[in-house]
């Protein structure tokens, strides 16, 4: 009778420090818990992205305006050039050619002009004292003023003939660095409808402009004088600064297909360029941008992270706490001792992440932004937020079971 006497005590005491693990281990799992925040001043934006191409602020293309073979080529890529500096010669024979015929067509006219000048002289006095004929005279005065047409025709022929031969030295229009060189040495060039380009020149590459394609659905955010942050694939850890410079009104279209159906949708864009300053010459001509324009900046106002906005004290997670709410459309929560108390607000600008406080709760509030449960199980596994926590309102994995 003893041993079955103690068999049962021993029995039930196993049963009793099963059911109090139990108990406690279900109370640990369901202990609910509140992150709060400081409502604090920042900084808030608005902000719209694009994509754009560097470019230099001035740059100039050189060409020439006659036809010919480059002779010599004094520059080079990247070579830095002054204003008037001779960066290549085109071959002079031809056109010093075309420039003597026409200074010998040009000496014969004016010889001709001013004979026929001083014949029409005379026969002009000739005429007044009624000397000669009227048909004589009105023959002086037609010879004497095709002299004189085919004299300015001549000298017309002649100065643009010293001009092409001028042309023949191409000089650097700008002070700037060379960026492109499209000719080599012996290469024949025609100037016929459109001046061949020879070379690009740019200015000065401290100051560099991104020429930006802003879709027509954000344009009308954007002002002069903007705040604008880019990135280059070149350098993915630099954030480069600058200024929206200037809006350009012509628009360009683009058409943009799907690959799962055969229509096509119109994009309409618009040029934004903006300024960026290069001391370091990190910006090379051409490189793609990755442009973030701030069209609404607030600084140092009283704001709120956008998740205590929509906060809501679920009767599944207050447990015995109660609830004073109120209906305004924009509420804070703050838990006041056994209660959550609803404090309306009025928001203004958001950024996604922060909404602006205008009035409703004060600097320095603790206000309620969500919920955690502590003591979750299986902590590690997929779902599972780090240190044992997890949302009572995040799904379960199939065959995982709420427990109570």
């Amino acid at each position: 009778m003893k041993k079955k006497l103690y068999l049962i005590s021993a029995v039930a005491a196993v049963l009793i420090v099963a059911g109090c693990w139990i108990l406690g281990s279900t109370k640990t799992q369901h202990k609910v818990d509140f992150t709060t925040e400081t409502v604090g001043k920042g900084d808030i934006s608005n902000s719209i992205t694009a994509t754009g191409t560097i470019e230099p602020v001035t740059e100039v293309e050189v060409g020439t305006q006659v036809s010919g073979i480059i002779d010599k080529i004094y520059v080079d890529y990247n070579s830095v050039v002054k204003a008037g500096e001779v960066i290549a010669e085109m071959d002079r024979v031809t056109l010093t050619n075309d420039l003597q015929s026409a200074k010998a067509t040009y000496d014969g006219a004016k010889a001709e002009y001013e004979y026929q000048k001083k014949v029409h002289q005379r026969n002009e006095k000739l005429h007044e004292k009624e000397l000669i004929s009227e048909q004589d005279y009105e023959l002086s005065l037609y010879t004497y003023q095709s002299a004189l047409s085919k004299f300015d025709q001549s000298k017309a022929a002649y100065s643009k003939a010293q001009r092409n031969l001028s042309y023949a030295t191409i000089t650097s229009p700008i002070d700037g660095v060379v960026t492109s060189r499209d000719v080599e040495e012996g290469q024949t060039v025609a100037s016929g409808f459109e001046t061949p380009t020879l070379f690009t020149i740019a200015a000065d590459l401290t100051q560099m402009q991104v020429v930006a394609d802003v879709d027509e659905a954000d344009i009308a955010g954007i002002a002069e004088g903007a705040r604008v942050t880019f990135t280059v694939d070149a350098y993915p850890d630099d954030v480069f600064e600058g200024r929206v410079k200037q809006i350009r009104l012509g628009s360009a279209n683009s058409s943009s297909s799907s690959s799962t159906t055969s229509s096509s949708t119109t994009v309409v864009t618009y040029e934004v360029v903006i300024s960026a300053d290069n001391p370091d010459q990190k910006l090379k001509p051409r490189l793609t941008a990755n442009v973030t324009i701030f069209t609404q900046t607030r600084e140092g106002v009283t704001r709120v992270s956008n998740k205590a906005l929509r906060f809501v004290p679920e009767p599944a997670v207050i447990g015995h706490r109660t609830v004073q709410d109120t209906d305004a459309p924009h509420k804070v929560w703050t838990l006041e001792g056994s209660a959550f108390v609803a404090h309306p607000v009025r928001t203004g600008l958001s950024d996604g992440q922060h909404t602006e406080i205008l009035e409703g709760i004060a600097e320095g509030t603790r206000i309620v932004t969500g919920t955690t449960v502590s003591g979750s199980p299986e902590a590690g596994a997929p779902g599972a937020p780090a240190g044992g926590e997890q949302s009572p309102f995040m799904p379960k994995r199939p065959g995982e079971k709420n427990k109570k």
